[in-house]
């Protein structure tokens, strides 16, 4: 409803998840146990929960905060100048695998929104950007679904303990490529033909172009900070947002020092500083909303109540893991998944079992049949005005064949 009320869904998030502790405490003769009640009880759980949820934004605002630095310095660019192709077929192939990868090692999100400012600069046709947009939706997802870090979902099961970045790794890396080769070769049969490029403009900047030499730093750094932060974990035991902020503040320092002797007008838009005020602050407030309401219904019973429910009508793993990714395509995937967190105990469901990297796979790639399902596809339908109905015309029956054909997959590598 946010598009048709005009109301940000961060703001409506807020409310939804402060509205939902104030009935608990209002309603907790009925809703809690007798030693359960009290305003001192609900304030130490509603605490339990904000340790959970603050390091899932912290760790989110930093990586952020990175992508946005590199993006800054024109870091990207190092490796989208390198597609020259024009052959469709081909541009296919290439965008998808940038994309694929390129999600796994920074977010789904970032990574579409890359890709389709590359695309604007390669296709001018407005058909073939949709299709070649929509392709980019899909590898987004797909790429973030087997990395640790590479989608919000995924991130909230690894801070949670769920899963192990090595385990995740390799129990989703084959479904996650299936997800993505389906639909690459559906669209090679069927989109056939070279691109027109648009014509070149010269575009009047304000600033000095960015050295060579400082876009690779750059990039290189940035690539290491995130995707250091695993080993980071490993090593020390910390929580995941300390690594990225630890890789932040080296950032930080290099970025200060590289332009400490230059002109304010040429690099003040380079600095941390700067690129701090032009992170999505809406997106993590509205993360922030969605898991306090969640976990105000974990609190409450019930999540429990739906596990329950869940099991009695579907039985098996993977009956609830695809019906979750299907509601993924309409329901933000965030709280599904945090609401299976709740679900599901780990005392139910041990770490790294199969059902959560399952759950990963499909609250991760089933957002791709619509164009809502996920942050990819809301952030593509923004940047290039992607019609709804075209994309369910267009794109959804090839995502819906590499969604099936991944949980395919993984059923036959783990039955």
């Amino acid at each position: 409803m946010e598009h048709p009320l005009s109301i940000n869904k961060a703001a409506t998030a807020l409310v939804t998840g402060v509205l939902i502790w104030v009935l608990i405490v209002l309603g907790q003769s009925n809703l809690l146990t007798p030693e359960a009640q009290g305003a001192e009880h609900i304030n130490h759980q509603l605490l339990e929960h904000l340790s959970e949820i603050a390091s899932i934004l912290f760790f989110l605002m930093g990586a952020m905060t990175i992508v946005e630095l590199v993006d800054a310095h024109e870091g990207f660019r190092v490796i989208t100048d390198r597609i020259t192709g024009q052959k469709k077929s081909m541009l296919i192939w290439v965008v998808g695998g940038i994309t694929f990868f390129l999600s796994a090692a920074l977010d789904n999100m970032t990574t579409t929104i890359v890709m389709c400012a590359l695309l604007r600069k390669l296709v001018k046709d407005k058909q073939d950007l949709w299709i070649l947009a929509g392709i980019v939706v899909i590898a987004a997802n797909a790429g973030g679904a087997w990395s640790p870090i590479g989608d919000v979902t995924t991130i909230m099961l690894w801070i949670g303990g769920q899963v192990t970045a090595a385990s995740i790794m390799k129990m989703l890396f084959v479904p996650s490529l299936t997800c993505l080769l389906l639909p690459m070769i559906w669209y090679t049969l069927t989109f056939k033909g070279s691109i027109q490029r648009p014509e070149q403009e010269q575009e009047q900047g304000n600033h000095t172009a960015v050295p060579a030499r400082e876009q690779v730093l750059i990039l290189v750094m940035g690539l290491v900070a995130l995707l250091g932060v695993p080993l980071f974990k490993t090593l020390t035991h910390l929580p995941p947002y300390m690594g990225i902020l630890l890789g932040l503040g080296i950032l930080w320092i290099v970025t200060e020092l590289l332009h400490r002797n230059k002109i304010e007008s040429d690099s003040g838009h380079l600095k941390v500083t700067s690129v701090l005020r032009r992170i999505d602050v809406p997106s993590v407030l509205f993360f922030f909303g969605i898991l306090t309401a969640v976990s105000g219904l974990q609190v409450a019973g019930h999540l429990t109540d739906t596990a329950h429910l869940l099991d009695q009508r579907l039985g098996n793993i993977y009956a609830v893991n695809t019906a979750i990714g299907l509601l993924s395509a309409i329901v933000d995937n965030v709280p599904l998944v945090a609401a299976a967190m709740g679900m599901y105990p780990l005392s139910q469901f041990a770490p790294d079992n199969p059902f959560w990297s399952l759950l990963a796979l499909c609250a991760g790639t089933g957002g791709s049949i619509l164009i809502i399902g996920s942050a990819s596809g809301v952030a593509a339908m923004g940047i290039l005005g992607i019609d709804f109905l075209w994309y369910l015309r267009k794109v959804a029956f090839p995502a819906a064949l590499g969604y099936f054909g991944g949980i395919l997959t993984f059923w036959l590598l783990n039955s």
